[in-house]
């Protein structure tokens, strides 16, 4: 089976017309909630169950408001509530240089001056630029912003990330 990305969690129903909620966890959520993407979904023990294509996505506040093609009533999608949908390798874009699939930067070991500090967890998007948190032993969790000041290298290849932290980042 080929490589596939999680893009988001199905966190409830929508109406009564089969639309979902879906919590995004994803780069570029726009294009992957729009219409005619193809998604996969992954039921709660991580089994493929289908493919998914995308008939209508629109931004509700915190999550996308999707209908799928296919499902036409809130007892259609019921059933997928805590299912993830995920994106197929071969559905990613090449990117230019300097931008990251979430999935290349989370897991990589981040350096200062040479010390390992800590691995990112996970990426926040809180506003103009994504927040990489990383994971620290015997501390609390570092929140880098994704500027060029403070992330100076990334190496997807070695899972490794160089960084300067700026006074008042690590409070």
């Amino acid at each position: 089976m080929e490589n596939f990305y999680k893009v988001g969690t199905i966190v409830n129903t929508q109406g009564l017309q089969g639309e979902v909620r879906v919590l995004p966890s994803t780069d570029f959520a726009n294009e992957r909630f729009s219409k005619g993407a193809v998604l996969a979904l992954f039921d709660d023990k991580d089994d493929y169950i289908q493919d998914l294509k995308v008939k209508s996505g629109r931004l509700q506040k915190n999550f996308y408001v999707v209908k799928f093609e296919g499902f036409y009533h809130i007892n259609d999608v019921e059933k997928y509530k805590g299912y993830v949908v995920k994106i197929a390798q071969e559905n990613q874009e090449e990117l230019n240089d300097g931008e990251f699939y979430y999935h290349e930067i989370i897991g990589s070991d981040v350096y200062e001056n040479d010390i390992l500090i800590g691995q990112i967890s996970e990426i926040l998007q809180p506003g103009a630029n994504d927040v990489w948190v990383v994971k620290r032993k015997g501390k609390r969790d570092l929140l880098l912003p994704y500027i060029p000041p403070v992330v100076l290298k990334v190496d997807v290849a070695k899972h490794r990330v160089d960084v300067d932290i700026m006074e008042g980042l690590d409070d």
